[in-house]
């Protein structure tokens, strides 16, 4: 199961009034592990850059002014995410922004059933929080120490990270592999108890004739085909 983690960086909170994205970050995945494929850019937003955008994440007007616009890029971005499920945080955030993006180049948005939200995910695991990406990290034992701004590619790999977490991947995997583990080990040493421990001769019935036939009795008053007949009958063959 292909999956692609993915976070946005823009100029402001508002897709529908102008701000932009600025950077774009994913992470591959394949069945909950990371494959090392990554996609990452930098994008001319065609504006400036508010004051309390830039605090949040450093990229300034002068830094983005000779990087691509979406446009020039949005075909990669579309071969890179191909048709794999899509993992944010907080994710109506992030596709607010890129469906805005995709409306205004004419290409054709992206449909909330294939986005998985990693805070409601969290929300519905840690009803009472926090569910912040940083607390997640605390709370998972995951180092985002390099995390001192926000970046796009950086929060989708600590992202990916506590997506397999919150979702057991890890140790669902580890799981599976230790019953198949047992099951291998079980069947070594049953393999071994049939053969090393197989008699080379049957034991001679320790039945007495009168034991014998009292248990015949018995088994007589059950009724029908019960299965201690078959007993009985390979008794008297010994």
């Amino acid at each position: 199961m292909r999956e692609i983690v993915f976070d946005t960086e823009t100029t402001g909170l508002n897709p529908l009034g102008g701000d932009r994205i600025v950077e774009i970050g994913c992470v591959e995945l394949f069945n909950r592990l990371p494959t090392g494929e990554t996609f990452h850019v930098y994008l001319n937003p065609e504006r400036d850059m508010p004051e309390a955008a830039f605090r949040v994440h450093g990229l300034s007007t002068e830094f983005l002014a000779d990087k691509p616009l979406f446009s020039e890029i949005v075909q990669d971005f579309i071969d890179f995410i191909g048709d794999a499920a899509l993992v944010a945080h907080n994710a109506s955030f992030d596709m607010g922004f890129i469906n805005a993006e995709l409306v205004r180049v004419d290409r054709p948005v992206i449909d909330s059933e294939r986005v998985i939200d990693t805070l409601q995910i969290a929300r519905r695991k840690h009803p009472f929080g926090p569910n912040s990406l940083d607390a997640l990290c605390q709370r998972y034992n995951i180092d985002n120490s390099k995390r001192t701004k926000h970046g796009a590619l950086l929060d989708s790999e600590i992202l990916a990270e506590v997506y397999i977490e919150l979702t057991g991947g890890r140790q669902a995997d580890l799981g599976l592999a230790a019953v198949e583990t047992a099951k291998s080990e079980r069947s070594r040493l049953n393999d071994g108890v049939r053969v090393g421990l197989k008699r080379p001769n049957a034991l001679p019935n320790r039945l007495t004739e009168s034991e014998l036939a009292a248990h015949q009795a018995f088994v007589a008053t059950l009724g029908g085909d019960v299965i201690w007949k078959d007993y009985i009958r390979d008794a008297a063959d010994d």
